[in-house]
């Protein structure tokens, strides 16, 4: 099949190509980028299935033989993009976040879903042989009901991920470490938990000391409909561990699922859970269970081979399609949850997706973007004085 790549710049270009490029089904790959001097030396990898590139996105979207467009450019010009490829009938794969803000996300999912066209965000740490073993014990029951989750996703300082980027303006970038790197975390903890996140207790911080106007520290607590309770850090912190976008040594990642019954823990981002449940007898209940990942070169390794051959088998007809945008639109409400809690000193409400009923009672009377107060009485608030406001510490610096 043939393949678009829409964004020759973005900081996963270079990975999204050479994953093309990995899988046997995609036979040609368009490269098109809107700003000609990209267009004229692209600089991404050589590519054997590479037969065109050019700056004429008509022409892309009207070429019969392409069955689907990556996405993949600066967050305030994806959703025009995303909405092109959905109106030239074309499936979608979009890099995260999808659209700037929440309300740009909802309304290409609701174009996607108009058009009946196949679409897909970008969250492969779902196929993660860790993450779908972790869903399969929970689902099962094995460590019991949840009673909390735990998330600390660490990674490289500003000062090492070129601060003058436009990923660390707001304006260009809809926010920062918590749309850009903990969407994925706000993911796994719904789809590994089978649960839905209800409230959301937020703090925010520039700390870097760059000239940046988004967060680069964040620190969540979480309600889960449920009745279970988390905890969420991430933060651009990491002094030691070396520089750039593909870089596997600079990250500090955890995750744990508390149960009645027992734990399941991916204590970094190695192919290996800490498991602790009901054992059989004369066996340990603490063991460990490491799963063989094949090296690949692809986005996010051999689990992206796994995530665009599911969106392959979507296409065919052949299943449902790893993501959709509904997820790309969760988590931008948690995000904007996250963003008014930090703002406002208070916890914030979620309303639940279509179909999902509301903690504690029905859904009815909720804002329709998603983002109230607690339902049923007084908004709960937080002893300490609200959040300030993010302030660009700066002039805002060009991209």
């Amino acid at each position: 099949m043939k393949a678009a790549l829409l964004g020759l710049i973005h900081p996963h270009s270079a990975s999204l190509l050479t994953t093309l490029d990995n899988l046997p089904e995609i036979t040609a790959v368009t490269l098109w980028d809107a700003d000609p001097s990209v267009v004229a030396k692209p600089a991404l990898p050589a590519s054997s299935k590479v037969t065109t590139v050019t700056t004429d996105l008509d022409a892309v979207l009207a070429d019969p033989a392409l069955t689907f467009a990556i996405v993949c450019v600066r967050h305030d010009q994806a959703a025009a993009l995303a909405l092109r490829v959905i109106a030239a009938g074309k499936a979608l794969m979009a890099e995260k976040p999808v659209g700037l803000n929440l309300e740009e996300t909802l309304r290409i999912e609701q174009a996607a879903t108009r058009a009946g066209v196949v679409a897909s965000v970008l969250y492969p740490r779902r196929l993660h042989p860790c993450m779908e073993a972790a869903r399969t014990r929970i689902a099962a029951g094995e460590i019991g009901a949840l009673l909390s989750m735990e998330v600390r996703f660490l990674t490289t300082q500003v000062r090492f991920r070129q601060p003058e980027s436009w990923l660390f303006r707001r304006a260009q970038s809809g926010g920062g470490i918590l749309l850009w790197l903990g969407c994925h975390c706000l993911d796994l903890l719904h789809h590994v938990a089978g649960d839905e996140i209800t409230d959301v207790g937020a703090l925010m911080a520039t700390r870097s000391g760059e000239a940046i106007d988004v967060e680069d520290t964040v620190a969540l607590t979480l309600r889960f409909r449920s009745g279970a309770i988390g905890t969420f850090h991430a933060g651009y912190a990491l002094a030691f561990s070396g520089g750039g976008y593909v870089n596997m040594a600079g990250y500090d990642s955890y995750l744990a699922f508390n149960g009645r019954e027992g734990r399941i823990v991916w204590p970094d981002l190695t192919p290996r859970l800490q498991i602790e449940s009901r054992p059989p007898a004369g066996a340990s209940p603490a063991r460990d269970e490491v799963f063989a990942m094949p090296a690949s070169t692809s986005y996010g390794g051999m689990v992206g081979d796994l995530f665009f051959r599911r969106f392959f088998a979507a296409l065919r007809g052949a299943g449902a399609p790893p993501t959709t945008l509904a997820d790309a639109v969760r988590t931008a409400r948690l995000v904007e949850a996250a963003e008014q809690s930090a703002r406002e000193g208070r916890l914030v409400r979620i309303a639940p997706p279509p179909g999902v009923a509301a903690a504690g009672g029905s859904a009815a009377g909720l804002l329709g973007s998603g983002i109230t107060g607690a339902a049923g009485g007084p908004e709960p608030r937080w002893p300490e004085a609200p959040a300030p406001e993010p302030r660009l510490r700066s002039p805002r610096l060009s991209s």
